[in-house]
This record gives C-alpha cells, structure tokens and sequence, in this order.
C-alpha cells in the first residue's frame, strides 16, 4: 500500500471515530447545559430542608413510575410517555405539570438511552436523520399549543381517549403476525405527527412511530434504538419550549422521573433483544386502557 493510501486511510478513520463520538458528546453536552441553566435559573426556588423534605412517599411513587415507563420504552421502543402520563394523571397531576413533567424528564432519560442505545449499537444513523428535523418540528408546535394556547383542564379526558387508542394500536401492533417488510414512504410526515402529539399529549412518540415502523417489517433492534435516539432530540425540544412559555412546575414530579429513568435507561437497552416482545406490549397496552379509564372515571 503507498503512502499516500495509507494517509487517505488515517484520515477515513480518524473522521468516522469522530462522528461516532458525536453521538455521545452531543447529548452530553446539551445534557450538562441543561443542568447548568436550571441551576442557574431555579436555585432560588429550593432550600436544603425542602430539598430533603421533597424525598417522601409522592417522591417514591414518581421515582417508580420513572423507573417503569423507561424500562417500558427502552425494551419496546415506545411508552415511556403513556405510561408515566397515565399513572400520573390516574394520581391526580394536572395534564400540563404531567406532559411538562415528562418532558422535561425525558430530557435526561432519553440523552442516557441514545447514549446506551449507541453502546450496544441498536441505532441505524440514516433513519434518526430522517425522523430528527419534522420530530423536532412537532414537538415544538404542540409543546407551543398546550403551555401557551389550550385548558389542560378542558382536554384533560380527551387525553385519556387519546392514552386508550395509543393502547389499542399497542395492542394491535403485538398480535400482528407474519409482517411483511414494505418501503416505509413519507416519513417526515409520521415523525412531525409523532412529535406532535407527544407534546400534546404526554405521549405518543414511540406508539406512532416505532408501531408503524415495526409494522412495515423493520428490524426491531435498529427501529427501537434510532426511534429512542431521535426521542432525545424531540423531547429536548418540546421540554425547552414548555419552559419558555409555561415555566416548570411540580419539581418533584420531575426529579423522580429523572431520576428513575436514568437508571432505568442503560438496563433497557441491554435488554432490548432479551425479552418476549408480544406479552410485554400486550401488558403495557391493558395497564394504560385501565389508568386511562380510571382517569376517565373521575372527570364524568
């Protein structure tokens, strides 16, 4: 091999190691960012002894849920949003402190999981770049719509309708047999419409998106990890919109969130390939039909 060759072999190498590193130091970075303008921005508004006053049973259950719902959507590529919104709306939180919660939460869970998604190589690079920009574009309109233009008190049942058909479609997609593998066609359209209704309503991302996906025969590793790796870059976008316009709001709600998917995200992502997919979504649909009735319940 010349020299020459050898030179254009280095440089190939050095330039692909450095574009893998971006997909870790890209969401570390925007990852420490975002901790250093919260501090920044929201110190005032904690004290010690309210600090470790906040660690109390409503702190265990918010932890659970977070550890839950990222487990949820780390093994099956969808859920994380329905299933913490549903446990959180059936315990009373309020839809806009529940979806601002999430996605604020979601902020951090799904940075850790694209990072660990990447790790164990789940992610196909083309598809984030196709679902990443029209994600992004969703988001920011709905988050937009629900902090600054609409009643969450109004809409607060037609979420639940909303929680119930993304469990149907949850459902479906785990009887699903034989599945044909087809050319998925216009998917900006599905990311912009996936992304939208995530803001909107607290979730919606990964039954959208992953459920189509994985039902035009896509392999389900790198469907999950690139759907999982492009959910950082949506819920990064519609968590900071809701600050803007709403503020944040139920702290407590987030940092258990927070906290129990972050150290729920790496574990999910090992698992990826390890579990039975069909009983799983089959459990989780039937666990977010019967909190979303039970929300139901209270408001008519």
């Amino acid at each position: 091999m010349s020299k020459e060759n050898k030179e254009n072999t280095v440089a190939v190498k050095i330039e692909t190691s450095f574009k893998e590193r971006l997909w870790v130091v890209i969401p570390v970075v925007l990852l420490v960012g975002l901790i250093a303008t919260l501090v920044y921005n929201h110190h005032a508004e904690f004290s010690w002894n309210g600090f470790v006053a906040g660690f109390d049973t409503e702190f265990l259950i918010f932890f659970c849920i977070g550890v839950f719902a990222q487990l949820v959507d780390g093994t099956l590529g969808m859920g994380y949003g329905a299933t913490s919104t549903s446990f959180l709306l059936a315990y009373g939180v309020p839809p806009v402190v529940s979806s601002t919660g999430v996605h604020v939460a979601e902020m951090f869970t799904t940075g850790v999981s694209a990072i660990s998604h990447h790790k164990f190589g789940n992610i196909n690079k083309k598809l984030v770049r196709h679902l990443l920009i029209p994600g992004v574009l969703g988001s920011v309109t709905g988050a937009y719509l629900l902090s600054d233009v609409i009643d969450g008190d109004v809409i607060k049942p037609f979420i639940a309708v909303y929680m119930i058909a993304l469990a149907c479609i949850i459902i479906r997609k785990a009887m699903q047999k034989n599945i044909i593998k087809k050319k998925t066609k216009r998917l900006g359209i599905l990311a912009s419409f996936g992304g939208f209704m995530d803001a909107v309503g607290g979730g919606g991302w990964g039954p959208i998106v992953t459920s189509t996906l994985l039902g035009r025969g896509r392999n389900p590793r790198y469907t999950i990890g690139s759907v999982n790796a492009a959910e950082f870059a949506v819920s990064f976008a519609s968590g900071i919109t809701f600050m803007i316009f709403g503020g944040i709001e139920g702290w407590q709600v987030i940092i258990g969130l927070i906290l129990g998917g972050v150290i729920a995200a790496p574990i999910a992502a090992l698992l990826v390939n390890k579990i039975k997919r069909q009983p799983m979504m089959i459990l989780v649909g039937i666990l977010i039909i019967i909190l979303s009735l039970r929300t139901l319940s209270k408001l008519l």
